[in-house]
This record gives structure tokens, sequence and C-alpha cells, in this order.
């Protein structure tokens, strides 16, 4: 690392090539045109328009009705290349039973005349034709009793997945029957129905996932590729896609809530208790010795000794005290208060400096107004520098290598501790492993100090020259963080985690342009929600559903839904309509 970390000198190259390599990772490709996001924030509006397209591709593939192909997704969670993947392995009819899907044409030779009775094998009773309903499945009963039905599922949470009432019938009941017939009885629950429906693209989708912002932005997230990435919501908020925790690569999930937990907690108090108090043997409070003698009394009025924390009597000589011996070695006492005091200093000195780092982050983040005055003022001097972008490229790159640094400590906390990996690595690989990781944080460390002393100078007052010492200064410091960054996840990933627990501690790859800024959705589906569920009425000899893709009632037109996402959670008045602001677990109610 030494080699990469030389003279000034040997940074100094053309501006243009320095904000290439901060800004254009990619320049030595420039046949392979930039990647768009990855990431997609799904709002109300667009949430029907990420459904339709996994809807789409199955139904297309497949040659199914709408209510099929949600089936078959839900049963497999959204993942739509799993499912083609079983399709493929297992074949269409093993699908189709796994996940309670019946295409059977039960066309009746003979269809019953409309009043003619029939009688519902559920309530025993005589009921007119038109007043029954068949599912796909085949199996035909009265209309009160499949609304009863459906009632007591969606009450229990079972809405996205609603069986038929037969006995031994696996299959899934068609949801433009279930809410044509509870709208006509209980509409808020047919809309309660439709909520849950979609909401399953969210809440069952491991690759979509609400924002967690509070209070609520009614946004959610969805990743294509990696689930261990950081992003950022169109509401600002930055968070790790997978715990849904504040943004915290390089430390991995479990390490970051244990630490989150570990400073939130009293843990390290009683810690502190533990090395510089005693119990008192009556009343067991912590008693605190201000004195030289070792016979202390705790204001219960019991006397004791500090050595080995037994009640004594209170006479006593300089040295000893009437009655009482406590001069043989016990290990154990002195291992643990030995080792509680250890474990103190340790993590003392771990959250010293990851508080040090986001306190300098707060203040950094802070002191961006300040510096664009100065780029403000330079840029009004009469001077042959005009291009000031320099500032913002290194204040940027400032940011991103100090949250970096101040995460890398508690990752180094619980990496070289025995909390997670005592038995993974021995004694001496600990050792060669973290002086190998501290190398490469120290250098991290100071260039980063370095890039901030610069970023803070008065260049605003300074003349031509020294801004230009000062501008070149900036770009080759944000190129070596920058390369010191990369090369600390690097370490991380191979040399530090690579031959241990990966499959537990995966963290969120370094993006050298920082945390990725997802992009809206477009809500370009458009539908008639007045024609959606109104179907007619389904009667014995025909089965239930539509051909057609249908729209939960729920839903207006783009037209009358395409407000501003940011006006999303204050608008009322939506006609015939139920809100996404919150997610299914925050705001279920039936009113």
């Amino acid at each position: 690392m030494e080699d990469c970390l030389g003279s000034d000198e040997e940074y100094y190259y053309s501006d243009q090539d320095s904000l290439d390599v901060i800004e254009n990772e990619d320049s030595d490709l420039p046949w392979i045109l930039p990647k768009g996001p990855t990431t997609k924030v799904i709002t109300k509006e667009s949430l029907l328009t990420a459904q339709k397209e996994d809807l789409r591709r199955v139904m297309d593939l497949l040659f199914l009705r709408e209510h099929h192909a949600r089936t078959l997704l839900i049963h497999h969670r959204w993942d739509v290349e799993k499912l083609f993947a079983v399709y493929v392995e297992k074949g269409k009819s093993w699908l189709f039973a796994e996940a309670g899907v019946t295409v059977v044409d039960h066309q009746d030779l003979d269809p019953s005349p409309p009043n003619s009775p029939v009688m519902c094998a559920i309530c025993m009773e005589d009921v007119p034709s038109n007043e029954t309903t068949k599912m796909d499945c085949g199996h035909c009963f009265c209309n009160s009793c499949w609304t009863g039905h459906f009632v007591v599922k969606i009450n229990e949470g079972q809405s996205k997945r609603i069986r038929c009432m037969a006995h031994k019938c696996n299959a899934i009941c068609d949801e433009a029957v279930v809410r044509n017939l509870v709208s006509k009885r209980h509409p808020q629950l047919a809309e309660k129905f439709d909520r849950f429906l979609l909401e399953s693209y969210i809440e069952d989708n491991k690759r979509v996932k609400w924002c967690p912002s509070t209070p609520h932005c009614g946004n959610a997230i969805r990743v294509e590729d990696d689930q261990f990435c950081e992003i950022e919501c169109s509401c600002g908020l930055q968070f790790c896609f997978s715990c849904l925790l504040q943004a915290h690569s390089p430390c991995s999930c479990l390490m970051w809530e244990l630490w989150a937990k570990k400073c939130r907690d009293e843990s390290e108090t009683v810690n502190w208790i533990t090395v510089h108090t005693k119990p008192c043997p009556k009343c067991h409070k912590p008693v605190e010795k201000n004195g030289g003698c070792n016979l202390v009394s705790c204001i219960c009025g019991q006397a004791f000794c500090w050595l080995c924390g037994g009640a004594t009597g209170r006479d006593h000589t300089w040295s000893s005290i009437a009655g009482h011996s406590c001069g043989r070695y016990k290990e154990d006492k002195e291992k643990n208060a030995e080792r509680a005091k250890r474990d103190l200093y340790r993590y003392m000195h771990y959250h010293n400096r990851y508080k040090a780092h986001t306190d300098s982050f707060k203040l950094e983040s802070n002191l961006k107004e300040s510096i664009q005055k100065k780029v403000s003022i330079s840029e009004e001097k009469d001077s042959n520098l005009r291009d000031f972008s320099w500032v913002n490229n290194g204040l940027s790159r400032l940011f991103r290598s100090r949250r970096v640094l101040s995460y890398s400590y508690p990752f180094a906390f619980y990496m070289f501790g025995e909390e997670l990996f005592k038995d993974e690595m021995t004694e001496e690989e600990r050792e060669i492993k973290q002086n190998l990781f501290e190398d490469q944080q120290q250098q991290l460390e100071e260039n980063v100090e370095k890039l901030s002393k610069f970023l803070e100078s008065p260049f605003d007052q300074y003349n031509e020259n020294e801004v230009m010492d000062v501008r070149m200064q900036v770009i080759n410091l944000s190129a070596i963080t920058d390369t010191l960054c990369q090369k600390m996840y690097d370490c991380i990933e191979t040399d530090l985690l690579g031959s241990l627990q990966l499959g537990i501690h995966n963290i969120a790859p370094y993006k050298s342009k920082g945390i990725e800024k997802a992009s809206e959705l477009p809500a370009s589906w458009v539908n008639n929600a007045n024609n959606a569920g109104k179907g007619p009425a389904l009667h014995c000899g025909t089965s239930g559903g539509s051909t057609e893709l249908e729209q939960p009632s729920g839903f207006g037109s783009s037209e009358e839904s395409g407000y501003s996402s940011r006006k999303r959670a204050r608008k009322e008045g939506l006609g015939g309509g139920f809100d996404l602001n919150l997610p299914a677990e925050v705001d279920r109610s039936d009113s």
C-alpha cells in the first residue's frame, strides 16, 4: 500500500483525467453505455404497473388468465425466474397442482335452466341455479355459502390464497368471483381484499420492500440484482435493503444490529459497574471505594471486605480485619474482573473512533453551505479559474469516504473480537488479518483528514496559483481515497470474510459514485376502474373469472390517481379508493 501513497507529485495528472477517475469508473471501456439504475421506486400510482409486468410475463408464456398467473406468482413469492425454472424442470401439471391452479373446462353438456333448483352441498338447501357459482375446479355451491367462506378467510388474513370449500380440494378461488360476491354484502371488506392482493406484490416479494422512512413516505423499493445493497429512496432516505436499517457497509447486517444494540442499551454501563464497584453483601447495591482502606461500608450500614466482597465486622487494623481472612487466591473472580475491564476498554477504543468520524461527518455536512459560499466568491473574482466543480466532487468524495471510515470501526470490533469469529480463526491468523486491515484503515484515515483540511481551507482568499495547488490536491486526494475505499472493501470480502461465514456476513458492494438513488417506475398502465371486477354473476355450468387484465376496484385511471407522489400521503377524497400510504401491517382496518 505504500506504493500508492507516495508524494503528492506522483499523483498530479490532468484535471479531466482526475475527474474521469472520480466520476467514471468505466472510462477504460468507452464502448459500453453506462448502466441505468437497477433499483426502482414503486409508488401508489406505479404499483399496478409493476405487478402487471410480472403478471403479463407469466400469462404470455403459459397462456393463462390473470388470476391464475397471480396465484402462481404468490405461491412462488413473485419470483418469475424461479417459477419459470420450476415449469421447465417439472412441467406445467406439477407447477399448477403445487400452487392450487386448476385450468379445466367444465362445460355442462346439458346446462340446468336458470331457475331450476340445485342442492348446495354445504348448507344442504335447494337454491335456484342462478344463485350458485362454480369455480374452475368444478365445485358448485350457493352464493351465500361462498360469501360466508370468503368473509371468514379475508378476516383471517388468508385473502391472497382462498381455497375452495370442497373437502380436500386445493384449488384457489377466482379473485374476480371473490370480489364480486363479497362486494354485494360487504363493500369495505372487498376493498380490503383488493388491498391485500396488491400488497402481496410487496410483502411476499423478496425483491420488493417498503421504504423504512418515518413517517412512512408510501413508497416501496424493487431491486433487480443483488439484494445485499444500499439504496436511496425518492424521499431521500438511504438504507440497507437487506435489513432495512440505515446504510452501514462495510458492516454486515448482523454486525450492525449487534453494534446498534450495544450502543443503545446499558451493557457497557453494566461493564463499568462490574469493573469499578462491588455489590454490598446485604442490600446488593453497587458500592464504589473512595479511599485506601479495604474495609468499606455501604449506605445501608453493612461493612464488607473490598478484596473479596464478604461481610465483616467493623473492627480492623491497618493490615487485617478482625475474624476475616481472604488472602487465598481465587482465580475465577480475578479473571472475570480483568476480562470485564479489558472488554470495556476495547469497546471504548472502537466506539470513540466511530463516534469521532460520525461527528466529523455531521460537521462537514453542515459546512457544505459555507463551502458553497466560498465557491460563489471565487467565481465572481476576475480570474482565469471559472470551473470549481472539483470542490463539489471533492466534497462528495469526502462524505462517502468518511462514512466508510466511520462504519469500519464497528466492523473491526466484531471481526477481530471473540463474539462472532472466536472459533473461525487462530490467534495468529486473527493478528495477521487485524494488522492488514488496520494498515488500510490508517491510510484511508490519513487521506480523508487531508482531503477535509484542503476543502475547509479559505481558498476564496487565495491567489490564483494557491487555488490551483488546492485544486490539484483535492482532485488527487479524491482519487486516492476512492481507491483506498475500494481496496478496503476488496480486503474485507476476500481476505477477511472470504474464508469465513460469508453466507451470514454479506456486505453491500462499494460504489464509487455513492449509494444508488432509485428511479421511479413510471405508471404507464391505464385501465378503466369502472369496468374492473364487475362482471356478470357466475352460475353453475360456467367457470369463474375473466380473460381480460383485471384492475382491483379500489383504483381509478392514471388520470384520476396521477397526482404528485409527494402529496400522496395527504390526498383525500379519491372516489371509491383506498390508501396505500402505509404497509398493510400498519393500517389494515375495515373502516
